[in-house]
C-alpha cells in the first residue's frame, strides 16, 4: 500500500434513495478514481472500501470510500452532520479533498 496520495476535486453531492433511507454521496471522478484503486490493489477493507480523510470546507472527518461497480468509480459517504456544518446542497459544486491512508 502506498503512503497516501492526496486528491483535490470538484463534484456535486447527490442523493441515492434506497430501501428506508436516503444516503448522500459524491462521487470521486474517474481519473482519481482510476489512480485510487491502482495504488491500493490489494489493499482494500470491506466490500472494496479504503479509508480515507475527507475535507470540505473546514470540516475534516475519516471515512472510507467506496467502489461503485456500475460507473468504476468511488462514492463518499456525507453524513447529515458534515452537510448541516459546511451547508451543503444536492447538486452544488463542492471543493473537496481525500487523503488515502
Amino acid at each position: 500500500m502506498n503512503d497516501g496520495e492526496t486528491y483535490n476535486f470538484e463534484a456535486k453531492l447527490w442523493l441515492y434513495k434506497g430501501g428506508k433511507a436516503s444516503w448522500h454521496f459524491i462521487t470521486v471522478p474517474e481519473e482519481q478514481s482510476a489512480q485510487i484503486k491502482f495504488l491500493n490493489e490489494g489493499f482494500t477493507a470491506g466490500w472494496g472500501s479504503i479509508p480515507v480523510k475527507a475535507t470540505i470546507g473546514s470540516t475534516n472527518w475519516k471515512t472510507s470510500i467506496f467502489p461503485d461497480k456500475k460507473s468504476g468509480t468511488y462514492l463518499l459517504p456525507v453524513k447529515a452532520e458534515i452537510r448541516k456544518k459546511e451547508n451543503l446542497e444536492v447538486n452544488k459544486p463542492i471543493n473537496l479533498t481525500i487523503k488515502t491512508n
